[in-house]
């Protein structure tokens, strides 16, 4: 679709082990795509949370920072590796889908952009890399539990984060300003981060009890794509040119 998609192609195709190679594959895709590439928008807002969240871990904000830093690491493997099998080709969750082939499509705005991309990462990817952290650190996903907590705490910063993006991305990809009155305010303001994310929790624990039971764990999952896939469509309706009788 774009002519460097060669280059954000390798850079997500190595795979991160800690959270400064997470950022350091954000930071290409940053200085990769152009302001015209709807990607851009996601990727610069997931770049301010990893940032955020990298801070807090280092100033000893967390009771278990190795565990949220696994979890950051293993929930940005699932974007990155979206983003590759889309630019390869390859099958990718249709929630993912409604952004990758919307990159060039200038009556959408910026901040529809970002938060399709937060909306296919939270609600359908965030389960996923709970459960395999969980696994990989022998935690089980639990409300209660430290682990919980510390994800739970990181809610105030991320709405913050979201509520800045509305404000900034508010006009259309290209840069240009949305008409004065549409219904995108309507949709971006029912937007809900912390709700997101407890809903993801919930879906972890679900997905951990089906650990043996592999076709109903693939069920959910699809499941969650299709309602990502919804609510990403919505939140990605252009906004009409204003005409002037």
């Amino acid at each position: 679709m774009f002519p460097y998609d060669p280059i954000l192609l390798a850079a997500v195709t190595t795979t991160p082990e800690s959270i400064d190679e997470v950022i350091q594959t954000m930071r290409v895709i940053d200085e990769t795509c152009i302001d015209g590439d709807g990607l851009k928008w996601f990727n610069e807002l997931y770049l301010q949370v990893t940032q955020a969240v990298q801070s807090r871990i280092a100033s000893g904000g967390f009771s278990d920072p190795q565990s949220l830093a696994g979890l950051d690491v293993q929930f940005a493997r699932l974007y990155f590796g979206a983003l590759a099998s889309s630019l390869s080709g390859q099958p990718t969750p249709d929630c993912w889908q409604v952004l990758f082939t919307s990159r060039s499509q200038t009556l959408i705005a910026r901040i529809q952009f970002a938060l399709a991309g937060v909306n296919a990462h939270i609600n359908h990817d965030l389960a996923q890399a709970i459960v395999t952290n969980c696994q990989a650190t022998a935690t089980i996903p639990q409300h209660g539990t430290a682990q919980y907590n510390d994800y739970t705490e990181l809610n105030a910063t991320l709405d913050s984060l979201i509520e800045t993006a509305k404000r900034e991305l508010h006009v259309r990809l290209l840069g240009d300003p949305l008409p004065p009155f549409s219904r995108l305010e309507d949709t971006i303001a029912a937007w809900s981060v912390s709700a997101a994310r407890e809903s993801a929790w919930n879906n972890a624990e679900l997905l951990w009890h089906l650990e043996e039971k592999p076709p109903l764990a693939s069920t959910l999952m699809a499941t969650l794509d299709g309602l990502a896939t919804v609510a990403g469509k919505t939140l990605m309706v252009p906004v009409p040119e204003l005409r002037v009788p």
